[in-house]
């Protein structure tokens, strides 16, 4: 079979979109017998030989119009794992050839689904994945690039030479190739040409692993070799309510919690090997810690604490340190600052066997403009939208995603997917809602257009976010998906069959201004402002909210959180537990990014640790132990989460105390008839025989006290409790005379076993007439 010199041009100029068409074995016809024509395109190659290793047998093939376009005829009725011996440089080297490989990994009904945008487990197919075809191991390609003319592999393997390993297109634009012997932790890209042959390198959108920065190539990895041990856990959430369970979540940044010195070795598995030895630009004494550090430090830390989640800002692969993690060019792939893949699902593997959960940053809402990445990724706007007005964001320097377009929206449903399935993550919060429900989000007049409907919302983003919390649900019973939204946009937190975004947890921004707002200023100006405390209370039903103070209140100068505070050290710190205290007594799930929970004096500082040697200070100590104890309470007194978004679950006692800045509220059990009551003081002046009134009559035992000596308080309290007196006031037949602390938070819960004791004991000096 003879091949015109313009199909042979078009495969050494790398132009041919299907090069199996040319490439590999062909069967022909010679003489009447069935044969095969082989041939080779092998840049630099001075000759090439196919070798047969069963039969034992050589055939040398001759250079075709071109001198590295080789060909041969084989009279063999079958001909299958062959090998081509070539000689280059003088040296000799043997590999199979890729074009004699057909991948059965991409069926044309995956290419269906994923062109409908259906295809919930794309990363299965798309990316590079090690398989075994008739024998023999190489790793598979598949990218989708529909209007690149031509697509190739690149990587050392082939001197990133793109006329070496050219790709084969299918339908929908999807390119796809299968390299023999290529081995999991080789780097690659795709070598990617518009339709005027102008080259793009680009990283993997579906690789599972990329290089440490600066560079920026993906890596192969094998997702499958981790051994997990954490059934027990999954199958546990499998079957929980996690609106009914305490959700206290640390927010941390694994690059700057804390760092090891340049000169302390790795940790790292026996027999591998891993890029963290990235010293920090900006911190050169120091390099970061490896997953597997992170879980020997991090997570008896946090389990210490007695927080119930650790959530990491973004893990997925970002270029630049300083981004914090939230711009994204890797979104399949976890940081290699840290370690591998494996090296991230051991952390996570750890922090359940801890029954510690994970939760992740995700960040579907823009994406930043570096050449390797998402951007003009085939030579259009593939990713993004064409339109300016619709693609960019141009506060943030970055680009929106396309969410009309089928296989961008798969490519993230899938993404969010992949992060509970192969690293079992337990929630994701995802940044930034408000821009993408929003057309004009961040946007002068004409610098956006309208929708369908000539509306502001952004109505494919908002069906985007339903279908991914829909899918999350649908494959992960008791997961989280939490907004970050801060907008009234109606029912986010509600299911999507009822007309809602579909996650359960939002992010309550209200909330976490009026607090700060409010313990800001002068505690005698308090009293003016009585509606910072208790306005949250009147929309606290309409959606299932998170009280946060995230990273975003600790940094550009807005000074942390014991910096906020008014007064001297001893009121500042007072006043820091008292906040505490109150949002743990509120309603709705917590939030606390690190270094809130020791007092840390300075902003968050990315390029450095946390400030761990405050510790060695005793009010530093103290509020570690608050925190500790106020967890513990937290998560043994269901009264204070089971029913945090429903009616019955909160009652005031009396907000209406202004005089005196004093609050106090019942919070009950879904489960049964306890409950706590909460009194909260916002002033440093302290109260003696404050009365409220409380349900029933009984011992109320005083569980927590931010003022305790312990603490660095004062110490003024009830002397573990009190009496209900029967004195009608609040509107209730019974009352407590109590101390009320100054900047501080009392919690009470009745004794019931006290009580009983106490009746019984009077039922029976009744009878005895004492």
């Amino acid at each position: 079979m003879t091949l015109a010199s313009e199909q042979i041009d078009r495969i050494v100029g790398n132009q041919h979109h299907n090069p199996f068409e040319i490439l590999g074995p062909h069967q022909v016809s010679n003489n009447g017998k069935t044969a095969w024509v082989v041939r080779s395109y092998i840049p630099n190659a001075e000759s090439v030989s196919v070798m047969i290793p069963e039969a034992r047998q050589e055939y040398a093939m001759q250079s075709e119009h071109h001198p590295h376009f080789f060909s041969c005829t084989i009279d063999l009725p079958e001909l299958s794992n062959y090998q081509l011996k070539i000689t280059e440089g003088g040296h000799e080297r043997v590999i199979y050839d890729p074009y004699a490989f057909t991948s059965p990994l991409l069926s044309d009904f995956d290419i269906h689904l994923f062109a409908e945008g259906n295809h919930h487990r794309i990363y299965e197919k798309l990316g590079a994945h090690p398989i075994e075809i008739e024998g023999i191991k190489g790793v598979y390609f598949a990218v989708w690039a529909p209007n690149g003319r031509n697509v190739s592999v690149i990587g050392d393997f082939n001197c990133w030479d793109g006329r070496k390993h050219q790709m084969a297109r299918r339908a929908n634009g999807i390119w796809e190739l299968f390299i023999p012997e290529l081995k999991v932790g080789t780097s690659y890209k795709y070598e990617i040409k518009n339709q005027d042959g102008h080259p793009y390198e680009k990283t993997d959108p579906y690789g599972f692993y990329q290089e440490a920065r600066p560079k920026t190539a993906s890596i192969v990895a094998d997702l499958t070799v981790h051994k997990w041990q954490d059934e027990e856990w999954i199958e546990k959430r499998r079957h929980t309510n996690a609106l009914q369970q305490p959700i206290s979540v640390y927010e941390c940044h694994l690059g700057s919690w804390l760092h090891a010195a340049a000169s302390e070795p790795a940790q790292l598995p026996d027999g591998t090997t891993s890029p963290v030895v990235t010293v920090s630009d900006y911190n050169p004494g120091a390099r970061f810690l490896t997953y597997r550090e992170l879980a020997d430090k991090l997570i008896p830390y946090v389990q210490n604490l007695g927080f119930t989640h650790i959530e990491l800002l973004p893990i997925a692969e970002h270029p630049f340190d300083g981004s914090w993690g939230y711009q994204v060019t890797g979104y399949y792939a976890p940081t290699s600052r840290h370690g591998s893949p494996e090296d991230f699902m051991y952390f996570v593997d750890r922090c359940h066997q801890a029954e510690i959960g994970v939760l992740v940053d995700w960040v579907p809402g823009h994406f930043p403009k570096d050449g390797h990445g998402l951007p003009f990724f085939d030579g259009t706007h593939l990713y993004e939208h064409a339109d300016p007005r619709k693609g960019e964001h141009k506060e943030w320097g970055t680009l929106i995603f396309n969410y009309g377009r089928n296989e961008v929206r798969n490519f993230l449903y899938a993404n969010a997917l992949f992060w509970f399935d192969k690293y079992h993550i337990d929630g994701i919060r995802v940044d930034a809602v408000s821009s993408m429900l929003y057309l004009d989000y961040c946007r002068e007049p004409g610098e956006w257009v309208a929708n369908q409907y000539g509306g502001r919302e952004n109505i494919e983003a908002a069906d985007f976010l339903r279908q991914t919390n829909h899918l999350i649900f649908s494959y992960f019973p008791g997961a989280l998906s939490i907004a970050e939204e801060s907008t009234a946009w109606p029912m986010v937190s509600a299911p999507t069959y009822l007309g809602g975004l579909g996650f359960n947890l939002k992010w309550n921004m209200g909330w976490m201004h009026d607090m700060l707002d409010y313990f800001e200023m002068d505690p005698w100006f308090r009293q003016f402002h009585q509606n910072n405390i208790t306005f949250s209370m009147w929309y606290n039903h309409s959606e299932n909210f998170m009280l946060a103070l995230s990273h975003d209140e600790v940094v550009h100068g807005k000074s942390n959180i014991i910096g906020k505070m008014p007064g001297d050290e001893w009121q500042k710190l007072a006043n820091m537990r008292c906040l505490y205290a109150y949002m743990f007594s509120h309603p709705g799930k917590k939030t606390l990014f690190m270094g809130m929970e020791f007092a840390q004096w300075s902003e968050w500082n990315v390029w450095s640790d946390l400030e761990w040697q405050l510790l060695q200070y005793p009010p530093h100590q103290q509020m570690s132990q608050f925190l500790t104890d106020l967890n513990y309470i937290y998560r043994h007194e269901p009264a204070l989460y089971t029913q945090d978004f429903d009616e019955a679950g909160f009652e005031w006692i009396d907000c209406t105390d202004t005089r005196h800045s004093v609050v106090s509220f019942v919070r009950r059990d879904r489960h049964s008839d306890e409950c706590v009551i909460v009194v909260c003081n916002f002033t440093p002046q302290p109260h003696a025989h404050y009365r409220i009134g409380v349900p029933e009559h009984g011992f109320y035992h005083e569980l927590f006290n931010s003022d305790a000596r312990k603490y660095g308080g004062s110490n003024m309290g009830n002397l573990g409790g009190k009496w209900a007196d029967e004195w009608s006031i609040h509107n209730r037949k019974f009352s407590l005379d109590l101390c009320i602390p100054p900047l501080g938070v009392s919690i009470f819960k009745i004794d019931r076993e006290r009580t009983a004791a106490a009746y019984e004991w009077r039922d029976n000096n009744a009878i005895e007439g004492t």
